[in-house]
């Protein structure tokens, strides 16, 4: 499911300052580039492939995801191929020798079967010697209690402010949370409610080997640092069993 907050078109535009400064993009393009071709799930409005062609990558680069507002922001890059869907839906074989899922959209897989549904997916179409990369929040560290109530967002003369509900809801692995945003210049507010699947370390062995993807490399941070239950991101690199 869509969450509304990329389906709005008047978030979707204001996405990328929602982002600025996101650390995981300097570990992520490297790959990108050191890769012929590359998917990336939940591309959102493309910024990682952007990225990647203006750094001089000629291969194919193709972005997937399934918020039409936030793919039409990424296709103002007419030179990267844009897709509107899910894994699922899609049907690839062993077409990209890189797949990434950035942003923590890991995470929006809720449901177990879901998630079995989209690696194998993600397996299918990885090439044989390709690479899934890709993080999760470490349960462990319950990151969700100290993010922030509130924040500012300024873009030129604008601003947009962010408020978050004080109840988070925990329920086993699942955290739902909502927010809502506003700005002078908007009609309304715009609200967004949303539900993250925080896996710990078994778990996520256990879905990625259930579907044939055998676990490479694992880091705590985005500097590489070794996976501890004190590390905040549980980032994996995976590849064909």
């Amino acid at each position: 499911m869509v969450d509304r907050l990329f389906s709005e078109p008047v978030l979707a535009e204001w996405y990328d300052v929602f982002c600025e400064g996101r650390r995981d993009f300097g570990f992520y393009l490297p790959l990108v580039m050191a890769a012929e071709s590359v998917l990336d799930v939940g591309c959102g409005t493309g910024e990682l492939l952007r990225l990647a062609r203006e750094a001089g990558h000629t291969g194919p680069l193709c972005g997937l995801d399934p918020a039409e507002a936030m793919l039409n922001v990424a296709r103002r890059r007419p030179d990267i191929e844009w897709v509107l869907g899910d894994l699922a839906a899609a049907g690839w074989d062993r077409e990209f020798e890189l797949i990434v899922m950035t942003g923590h959209a890991f995470q929006v897989f809720i449901e177990d079967e879901e998630l079995r549904t989209s690696l194998a997916a993600i397996r299918a179409a990885l090439s044989e010697q390709g690479r899934f990369v890709f993080e999760t929040r470490n349960p462990l560290v319950r990151e969700w209690e100290s993010w922030p109530r509130e924040l500012e967002f300024v873009r030129g003369d604008a601003v947009v402010r962010m408020a978050a509900e004080e109840e988070r809801l925990v329920d086993g692995d699942r955290v739902s949370f909502a927010m809502t945003y506003t700005s002078l210049g908007w009609d309304r507010p715009q609200s967004s409610r949303s539900t993250l699947r925080f896996l710990d370390r078994a778990a996520l062995s256990a879905f990625l080997s259930g579907a044939g993807l055998a676990i490479e490399q694992q880091f705590g941070d985005w500097d590489r640092e070794p996976l501890t239950d004190a590390s905040p991101e549980i980032i994996t690199v995976a590849r064909r069993a």
